[in-house]
């Protein structure tokens, strides 16, 4: 080789190295002042740097942009402009297209050059904010809007996939938080259904995918809008089936219903996988993992003789996949305390669970793209180091520096959101709330309560472990 060449050579590695030890690090590390700034309560800081960040609004990452947005807003109390930003989330989610420029892209380096595609579960968590953002707005009808959008819009994502369908397909957070809107605007009729709908889908989904039975609140509330309404063969079955009893009173207490959103949902890094070459038949060339029990065929028989030889000649791929990193909060229980009783927080809603389990349905349905890129990267890497040695040892190292998996997730959402109602006579109110966990921690909240009506109060634990 050339001096002349050599240098080009050292010249493109050396660039390369640069650039990937710049781009090595997860959507994580990259953001770590913000989410350093959100996980400490500093929201205006976090808001401050959100505005300065001008691409932000405009590149691969906007949606987490508009998402981030969202939430530092609804923190700071700016219900209306935080919806702002979710309905330009929700819009770019709802108009959410693939480029074939960035998708060719990704295909010869790695996913994160693409516009950032929400994980489903992030799509319908902005409805969530957006139905939060009008019940502090007291839009009863807006927020009814999204709560229903949060179970249709999972019913359509799942309806687009032919195979390996998700298991998170029903919300059952939202049918009960559905309930609670129309309990609090009369509507039991509709209460009924909702909070039906939503005893049924956690002991027919959640019990088994998450863990989580239907809480006792949503049992309560059950049975005494089945009474309210005169549905008393519904009110007998599900008294019987709960072993509780609704117990009518002539005062005009309202009620406050309490969510509490515990610490943050978990941030993704990668891991990788080894594959094998398990030979190549009828135009499909197969790549095996024994360990996990995987077998991926990539169809090649539509390509050039020299590049389905180069397919056939891969002995070996390692493939990078995206991971959940799950960050525990620092408290796992709390209670309410009024002057005559305590109420406990009931667990409603794990949304790192369903994290962890939307990721895991998703890989199943991608893991054949990803070995198909991988493998088209090695098939290119070797035709050129066929025809230039040099040309190909640069592919090759480029390819060995850019290969890694798309590390980028809402990370600011809630680890998870317990809820209880508490009856309180017309007036002002002084409410503790204690939390447990690694320590024991003490809050006091004022309540102003009016008779016959309900309120509804957010408070969003940030401390993690």
């Amino acid at each position: 080789m050339s001096i002349k060449k050599n240098k080009l050579v050292l010249l493109i590695v050396t660039t390369c190295i640069s650039l990937t030890f710049m781009g090595c690090a997860t959507y994580y590390q990259k953001n770590y002042q913000l989410q350093s700034y959100i996980t400490n309560g500093d929201f205006h800081s976090a808001d401050k740097l959100l505005k300065k960040d001008k691409k932000g609004e405009s590149g691969v990452n906007k949606v987490l942009h508009y998402m981030n947005k969202g939430v530092v807003n609804f923190m700071l109390g700016n219900y209306q402009l935080s919806n702002t930003y979710f309905e330009k989330a929700d819009l770019y989610n709802e108009d959410y297209k693939k480029s074939l420029g960035s998708e060719a892209l990704a295909m010869i380096s790695n996913p994160m050059v693409r516009p950032y595609k929400p994980e489903d579960f992030e799509i319908v968590m902005v409805h969530y904010y957006k139905s939060l953002n009008y019940l502090m707005l007291k839009n009863y009808e807006e927020a009814l809007v999204e709560c229903r959008r949060v179970n249709i819009q999972l019913q359509q994502l799942n309806d687009k996939y032919k195979n390996n369908k998700n298991k998170y397909t029903n919300d059952a957070f939202a049918h009960n938080l559905m309930g609670m809107i129309y309990d609090a605007s009369g509507d039991k009729n509709n209460a009924f259904i909702a909070y039906r709908n939503a005893y049924e889908a956690y002991e027919n989904d959640y019990k088994k995918l998450f863990s989580i039975a239907a809480p006792l609140q949503l049992k309560k509330d059950l049975l005494r809008v089945a009474y309210q309404i005169g549905f008393m063969q519904e009110y007998n079955y599900y008294k019987d089936l709960f072993a509780l009893e609704y117990k009518p009173s002539d005062n005009e207490d309202g009620s406050l219903v309490f969510l509490w959103m515990n610490g943050f949902g978990p941030v993704k890094s990668e891991w990788s996988i080894n594959f094998t070459n398990a030979g190549y038949r009828n135009g499909w060339v197969t790549f095996v993992n024994e360990d996990y029990g995987f077998n991926f065929p990539v169809y090649v028989g539509n390509r050039r003789v020299n590049e389905q030889g180069a397919f056939k000649n891969l002995s070996f791929l390692r493939v990078a996949f995206p991971k959940y990193i799950e960050r525990k909060p620092a408290f796992t229980q709390a209670i309410l305390r009024t002057q005559q009783q305590e109420y406990p927080l009931e667990l409603s809603e794990n949304i790192n669970a369903i994290a962890f389990q939307s990721l895991k349905d998703r890989m199943t349905r991608e893991m054949a793209n990803s070995i198909a890129r991988l493998a088209t990267k090695k098939a290119l890497e070797s035709l050129a180091n066929r025809e230039n040695q040099n040309l190909g040892s640069i592919i090759s190292i480029v390819n060995a520096l850019t290969e890694k998996a798309d590390t980028r997730n809402w990370q600011s959402l809630p680890y998870a959101i317990h809820y209880t109602r508490i009856p309180l006579a017309p007036g002002n109110h002084q409410i503790e709330m204690i939390v447990n966990g690694s320590e024991q921690r003490h809050e006091t909240f004022h309540f102003d309560i009016e008779k016959n009506k309900t309120s509804f109060f957010t408070f969003h634990q940030i401390e993690t472990k």
